[in-house]
């Protein structure tokens, strides 16, 4: 079997008025020496959980500044859906898959100066080992380095090297050392296999048993890369630092924090943009280590790490060495195109740091994920370490209330009419969440609960809270016959277990608001502060204020 010959589309040449452009001739001036002035990009291939439209628009944001500058931009992709694969984005168009023979192929064939692997997610980014084996030729960041930041066990030595802290950790090969190694650290843990997408096959471990179930399937997922495990830390924050950097150097970044406490992945989570709550010393001390963690790996383009935050400790998560799928959100908050500024770096363009200042911005951007649990029959809608959500929206508010909110109705989310169903597992967010629940009672909404969450109210003095029995128990006044009934508005649903597969109580609530189009909220601190917005919203309103500021993204970049 022959595999058919490569697919080419050759596009119409630029505009004259682009190739008039100073900065585009000052491009094509640079590549007189020793290069021929083609590049060939690396999209994001077919869509699918944990790779998106996001890293097609900083696909599509590269090859239009290598093509300002007066470069050749060679794309190979086979996703029509995107933006890449149009026509009249690139001088060339291989509408192939993503695999090492194909571009290895291209390569041959091109004879570009490089290849950029950094801007289409992790798929292209797990070529990058064998394409340089290979003898292609990878612009940005050394593919060594790459390597260290994917393979779990050396970037974790890196640490260690650094003296940058990180849960602790440990590489294990039988079930005994495992068991030792938890028993030491105490449960949970979080057990995660190397190079892989969006989370897959990571699991958040409570006890023996589980841990046992699990390996019996994770330890398989990659025979060369050892799995790791590592302490799980509750209660912490999850903050994310993006960034552009030059041989070590970071040129720009971006600290954005999690509104869902460390535990639910990065791709599902809430993002607040400039971070809201993080301590002065938190934010400096991210910063100090991001800067370590590039100047040792000698970062030559876009970059992503993600921290544990408690109590003014800060704890390294991982660190991808490619632009995140969080990049097209803080470029569109700061008004600065970082893959533009990571195009150039990788081209040895001289760049200069644009000007942000987060402290002065006088808007807040929120991110918040789409799912489609609807779509799919007997999934539990909840969130954890392993990617669930297909899309995503973002929106600008004055402050973070007006921001999150508008991000939630973005995503689907129908604000409550009047009755509440609560249902809250672990005991230490009963006690978090209670005063919220008083708030929603004070402003008007009709509470309603399920067995242990109405009796903890009841205990602490709301007498007017209804009760509703869980569905397995089949009796009536029934929480799930409530819900399919129409007669609650919003179900806030906080599970006992991290990663439970179980068929609960809990997972017949969820399922049965997705199944019937109710709102649901199953995180606690977004649930926090969804109350803290709808009491801003209708305090407001009682006042005759207007809560909602309708503007255009410029008009945004333009507030004073």
């Amino acid at each position: 079997y022959r595999r058919p010959p490569l697919q080419t589309k050759v596009t119409p040449p630029m505009p004259p008025e682009f190739t008039l452009d100073s900065r585009a001739k000052a491009g094509k001036a640079a590549l007189a020496a020793n290069q021929s002035g083609v590049v060939v990009v690396l999209g994001c291939g077919c869509y699918r959980i944990g790779s998106s439209v996001e890293f097609d628009w900083c696909c599509v944001s590269s090859v239009r500044t290598m093509r300002y500058l007066g470069r050749k931009a060679i794309i190979i992709n086979c996703n029509p859906e995107t933006v890449s694969t149009d026509y009249d984005e690139s001088d060339r168009l291989y509408f192939e898959e993503l695999s090492e023979e194909v571009v290895k192929d291209v390569y041959d064939f091109e004879n570009p100066d490089g290849i950029v692997i950094s801007v289409g997610g992790q798929v292209p980014n797990n070529l990058a080992m064998g394409l340089h084996a290979a003898g292609c030729r990878i612009l940005g960041t050394s593919v060594d380095k790459i390597d260290t930041c994917e393979n779990r066990l050396r970037f974790s030595q890196l640490c260690d090297t650094l003296r940058v802290d990180q849960p602790r950790w440990a590489q294990f090969t039988t079930l005994e050392e495992a068991t030792s190694f938890c028993r030491e650290v105490s449960f949970p843990v979080l057990v995660r296999p190397s190079y892989v997408l969006s989370g897959a096959a990571m699991r958040v471990i409570t006890g023996e048993e589980e841990m046992e179930n699990f390996l019996l399937h994770a330890a398989v997922v990659s025979k060369d890369f050892p799995v790791v495990i590592s302490k799980y830390v509750t209660g912490a924050k999850e903050v994310e630092f993006d960034a552009v950097a030059c041989d070590g150097d970071v040129i720009n970044y971006a600290i954005s924090e999690h509104v869902e406490n460390a535990g639910v992945h990065s791709g599902d989570a809430t993002l607040l943009l400039p971070a809201q709550t993080l301590f002065v010393e938190t934010h400096r001390r991210v910063k100090k280590i991001a800067q370590k963690l590039c100047h040792a790996l000698q970062i030559s383009g876009p970059f992503n790490i993600q921290f544990l935050c408690k109590d003014n400790e800060v704890k390294v998560i991982e660190c991808n060495l490619r632009a995140s799928r969080t990049f097209p959100f803080i470029s569109k908050t700061f008004n600065v195109n970082f893959i533009e500024i990571a195009t150039k770096v990788m081209l040895r363009v001289p760049v200069r740091p644009e000007n942000i200042h987060p402290i002065d911005i006088e808007f807040v951007g929120c991110k918040t994920s789409m799912f489609s649990f609807q779509r799919l029959k007997n999934s539990d809608p909840r969130t954890g370490v392993e990617m669930q959500s297909t899309g995503e929206v973002a929106c600008f508010g004055v402050h973070e209330y007006e921001a999150f909110l508008k991000a939630l109705l973005s995503a689907n989310f129908k604000l409550p009419a009047k009755n509440i169903l609560v249902s809250v597992g672990p005991n230490e967010a009963k006690v978090t969440l209670f005063p919220f629940i008083q708030m929603l009672e004070e402003m008007g909404y009709a509470i309603y609960a399920t067995k242990n969450t109405h009796e903890y109210l009841k205990k602490n003095g709301m007498d007017n809270a209804v009760l509703l029995y869980k569905p397995l128990v089949r009796r009536e006044p029934n929480a799930k016959t409530f819900i399919q009934q129409g007669k609650i508005d919003l179900v806030i649903n906080v599970p006992d277990s991290m990663d439970s597969v179980g068929v609960t109580d809990g997972f017949h609530i969820r399922r049965a608001a997705v199944d019937a189009g109710c709102s649901l909220l199953v995180d606690l601190n977004q649930a926090v502060l969804f109350v803290k917005a709808l009491n801003r919203k209708v305090t407001r309103e009682k006042e005759g204020k207007p809560f909602w500021s309708i503007r255009s993204w410029q008009a945004y970049h333009t507030l004073e």
